[in-house]
């Protein structure tokens, strides 16, 4: 998909006009913060898993990484990622421009409760070049996310500073 699917998309919720492009290539959850002067841990990370041969993705914050054990304890399955190559056809984004917005029918998406921190978050808009700041209820509404789960691990060691 493109940023301008994203853009439609994101029509109806009139958060369209939130899709920001930008002139180089956003590569790193690093470079994003730094471009979209945050915090590293405010950029969401949407993260692509198979579930039963099935595809979900998982918006987590910058300095959360997944946790095997409690992913499999929410899911009932092991962690076993969508290979890069086949990121794009069965979430919709190709990698590094992965969203959870706009993504291919059929996949689930959920919001890790390391998210719930913030007043607002910052995802790739559909390319690598594109971002969007998102309100957490704005995120949850966009998203249609099939709810939030806690697999996320390593960022309540800085909330706890």
């Amino acid at each position: 998909m493109s940023v301008e699917a994203v853009r439609q998309y994101l029509k109806p919720f009139g958060l369209e006009d939130r899709v920001q492009e930008h002139e180089q290539p956003i590569d790193t959850v690093t470079h994003a913060a730094q471009v979209l002067a945050c915090q590293e841990r405010q950029i969401l990370k949407s993260m692509t898993f198979l579930v039963r041969e099935q595809p979900i993705l998982i918006a987590l914050a910058g300095d959360a990484r997944v946790d095997n054990r409690k992913f499999k304890n929410c899911f009932q399955s092991r962690v076993k990622m969508i290979p890069f190559d086949q990121v794009e056809t069965s979430i919709g984004h190709a990698p590094g421009g992965v969203t959870p917005f706009a993504v291919n029918s059929g996949v689930q998406v959920y919001l890790d409760e390391s998210l719930r921190r913030f007043t607002t978050v910052y995802a790739a808009g559909g390319s690598l070049q594109s971002t969007i700041a998102r309100s957490i209820p704005e995120l949850e509404q966009a998203t249609q996310a099939q709810g939030w789960v806690d697999v996320g691990k390593g960022w309540q060691l800085e909330n706890s500073k």
